[in-house]
Parts: C-alpha cells; structure tokens; sequence
C-alpha cells in the first residue's frame, strides 16, 4: 500500500472565472468613477449603420475610447469631429468579453473659446472650397416683397425692432418661424425653418415668403455657435428664397453670415434693407411723374412743328391731281390702243397655231414608235445577259455549299455531342458515388448515436404495456414486462422479476488513507 499525495497542493490565492473577473473589474470601474468629465482631443470619428456613434478622446501618450447609443446622440450637444478639442461627460463602464474600459458620452462641449475658433476656421475652409462663399451664387433680393418671412425666438426685443422698422419704412405682411436661438435646439430648429418656408406652395393658405431674414440679437460664441453648425450654414446656402442673415451685432460674424445672400450688421438694419422707405417711394414716384409729364409735354411740342414744317413743304391738292387729269383726258386714245393689242394677240395665236400642223404630230409620234421599237429590239439581249450574271450567281453560291463541308460540321457537332454525353455520365457516376458515401456516413453515425449501440455493450431496454419503464415502481405495478437485449426481446411476468438487494459497498478511501 502506498501513500497517494496531491499533486498539485492546495494555494491560498483565490481562483475566479473570467466571467467573475470581468465583472469585479466592471463594477470597480463604475463605482470607483462613475460620471466624469473627460477633456482631450478627438481622434477616430466613428457612426455606425445602427446609429451609434464610436469615437476616441487623446492626449499625447493616451488614448480612451468613447462611445454614445443612438438615443444619446441627438442630445450631446457637439458632435465630435477630428481634431476638435472636447470635454466629453458620461459614465465609465467596462467590456468583460473584451477585457477594454471606455466611457459611455452622454454630453460633449467644445473646450474654450480657442477650440471653438479653431473649429470655426475648420469648417469655413471646408464651405468655401464647394464654392458656397462665392459671390456668383447669391441670389438678388426682391424691392418690394409683399411676404417676408422671419425666423427667429417670438421673445425678446428683436422680432419687436424688425416688425417695428417695417411698420415705419413700408408695412408688409410677416410670417414669424419661432425657433431657439442658442442651446442645443438651436441650430436643427433654424434649418428645419428655413427649409419649411422654402416647402411653401407659392399663392397658397400660407403663402411663400419673397424674403427670409434670419435674426439674433448679440452675445457671446457659445451663445452663438448654432448659427456656426454647418447643417444651418447648407440650409441657408440651399435657399431658393433670398436670405438676409442678421445674427449678433456688427463686429460678430457666423458662418450663416458667409452663404446668405445679403448680411445685415443688425436685425433693425435687416428689415431696413427689406423694403424700402414708403414716403420716399412716394416722393419719388410724384418726382417721376412730374419729369414724365414734362418729357411728354416736350415731345407733344416738339412733334407739333415738325408737323407744321412738314405741312408746308407739301403740295396743295390741285398740284397733286393734274398729271392724273392729264391722263384722264387722253381716254379718247383707249380705243386704238385695245385694237393694237388685239391684232397682236390674233398674230402670235396664229404662228402657234401653224405649228401644230398633223404633219408635225405625225412626226413626233414617228420618232416616238422609232424609239419604242428600238428599245423593243434590246430588251431580249438585256434579258439574256441578266439571266446570266444571275446564273454565274447562283452558280459560285452552290459551289460555296459543297457536301463535304457538310458532312464535315455535322461530324465535329456529333463528336462535341459524344465527348459532352460522357462526361455527364461521369460526373453522373461520381455524384451518385459521393452521395452513397455520404448517406452511408450519416446512417453509421445514426446507429452511433442511437440506443441500439448501447444495446450491445450490455445495457437493456425495460418495456411494459409498449412504454419504457425507468425506476422500480413503474416495473412493480405493471402485470407484464418486455425487456429487450441487443440480439431480442424476452417477456417476462411481473411476479418472475424479483427485485435485487443493493450489495454493500466499502466507501473510497480518504485521501492520504492506507489500504
């Protein structure tokens, strides 16, 4: 007897799975941090077809991956772009399948005014060279517009000094778009606005503005850094409607500024160029009409002497009757002038008249019959000579379809038609071949798998009444058994089958015991 030892003692380390593991890493991340504020530089810029957004925060040795569900993406605020320089807030959490940590953004900010400055630049660049700076591109505003649309917060002294103005200058009718003007709402709300009134159906309930003016009073750059989104910068540009920006004051300037079609420095100075001042409209008009009148009085005068200069220079009726008296008096002569030209006409009729003599027409059918007969004595020389060259035809084409290239195709098509029949017998053969394989594998590994197998290796299968009986009980009220064995089945009576004592058997050793 020897002694059994444990050949891999006993450690007071505790053992965990990798399950267990990531998971007391997952909860030690998100209770020891929970919600951060995280500033860095973003890197990778990742949205997925499902609409989750996947990108990287860096500094100069680390990078930290981040991630927002596509709820969340709509109300980060900034979405992040290459390069930019974010503070990003949300929850650490960590990847047990993947052993990785990250951090689940719920808000990004643009970190201080130099990001934002920077940014700003980025984006300019990026619009001006698709060209939507370009002074070719803007669109003429109307003089006169008879609907201005404004889109800009019903609150505040803005909307009071644009509607203001145009009651002073020249009272139009205005359809007001309320939007945020700052805020995360701000910029999806300005180029939804922009896009509905341009939807508009011209002469319709709600009829399309001639005139769009986009209005914000002054303030900071975060404050004012919806108009700096490039979806309002597109919006604006994609206008069919004149635009007129009117954002901050004079020395602010947004992005919106540069694709507008005109740029106000204030939203006072926007409905100024609008519309125009309507008294002096109307001076102007009577100024107009005053001028008008004297160019007309002028030209009335004008015309007048000349028509008078020209009066006198023509004749007086007498003078401009007297040639045709002249010729009325000579009528007398009428007469002898129709008889001339009768003795002309009869004359000519007459050498025409001996033209047509029947000798003449006899002639010419002469010739006629002449030239038929001529034709008549060809026609069978050419019907000869035509008959001919289509003979030659017919002949070098029947030469050209000899038997033996005939017979010659249909013997290479017969053998293609041999060479392909064998071939898919062949493959015919070796499918069937592989198929009886595999159907052969498939019925070895079915009787593996099946009970019958286990037959054989000494075990039984206990039936009564056609049912399978599996403990004791069952076995004990049923009148009759079958028990099948692997080369048949025997039937037994339910009082032959007399139940086993179970043989006492020596517990195993401890480990390390004697025996």
């Amino acid at each position: 007897m020897d002694l059994i030892d444990d050949p891999k003692p006993g450690s007071n380390t505790p053992e965990f799975t990798v399950g267990e593991i990531a998971g007391a890493v997952k909860k030690l991340i998100e209770g020891e941090l929970g919600f951060v504020r995280i500033r860095g530089e973003v890197g990778r810029v990742v949205l997925a077809r499902s609409g989750h957004l996947y990108f990287d925060l860096k500094d100069d040795r680390n990078v930290l991956s981040c991630m927002s569900w596509k709820g969340q993406v709509p109300g980060l605020g900034v979405m992040p772009e290459e390069g930019m320089e974010v503070v990003a807030e949300g929850r650490m959490t960590a990847s047990g399948f993947q052993s990785k940590f990250s951090l689940n953004a719920q808000s990004v900010t643009i970190a201080g005014q130099g990001a934002l400055m920077a940014l700003l630049e980025k984006r300019k660049k990026a619009l001006a060279a698709e060209g939507l700076f370009e002074s070719a591109r803007k669109k003429k505003l109307p003089f006169l517009p008879e609907v201005i649309g404004v889109v800009t917060s019903p609150q505040g002294a803005v909307i009071r000094d644009i509607l203001h103005r145009l009651r002073d200058r020249f009272p139009r009718k205005v359809l007001i778009w309320p939007v945020a003007v700052q805020g995360q709402a701000c910029a999806p709300e300005v180029a939804r606005a922009i896009e509905g009134f341009n939807r508009l159906t011209p002469g319709g309930a709600l009829p399309r503005p001639d005139l769009l003016i986009v209005a914000r009073g002054g303030g900071s750059i975060e404050d004012l850094w919806g108009f700096n989104e490039e979806v309002v910068a597109r919006a604006a540009a994609g206008s069919d409607i004149p635009l007129i920006s009117a954002v901050g004051h004079e020395t602010d300037t947004t992005l919106i500024d540069y694709v507008s079609d005109h740029r106000a420095p204030t939203p006072t100075a926007a409905a100024e160029r609008a519309v125009p001042v309507r008294l002096e409209l109307a001076a102007w008009l009577r100024d107009a009409e005053g001028r008008l009148g004297r160019v007309l009085l002028s030209v009335l005068q004008q015309r007048q002497q000349r028509l008078r200069d020209l009066s006198r220079a023509m004749p007086t009726p007498d003078r401009l009757f007297e040639s045709a008296r002249q010729r009325l008096d000579r009528a007398d002569r009428l007469g002898t002038n129709l008889q001339i030209l009768v003795d002309r006409r009869r004359a000519g009729l007459a050498q025409r008249a001996a033209r047509l003599s029947p000798q003449v027409l006899r002639g010419a059918l002469m010739a006629r019959q002449n030239a038929v007969n001529t034709l008549a004595l060809r026609l069978p020389v050419a019907l000869e000579r035509a008959s001919r060259r289509a003979s030659d035809r017919l002949q070098r084409a029947s030469q050209r379809l000899k038997p033996q290239d005939l017979r010659r195709d249909i013997e290479a098509g017969q053998k293609t038609v041999t060479q392909l029949s064998a071939q898919i017998g062949a493959q015919t053969k070796r499918r069937l071949a592989f198929e009886a394989d595999r159907l052969a594998a498939l019925e070895r590994l079915r009787r593996s798998l099946g009970y019958e197998a286990t037959l054989q290796r000494g075990y039984a299968v206990v039936r009564a009444e056609g049912s399978v009986i599996t403990n004791s009980k069952a076995a004990k009220k049923a009148s009759s058994l079958e028990i099948q064995f692997a080369d048949g089945r025997v039937k037994v009576a339910a009082s032959d089958a007399r139940p086993m004592r179970p043989r006492k058997t020596n517990p195993p050793p401890e480990q390390g015991s004697l025996f």
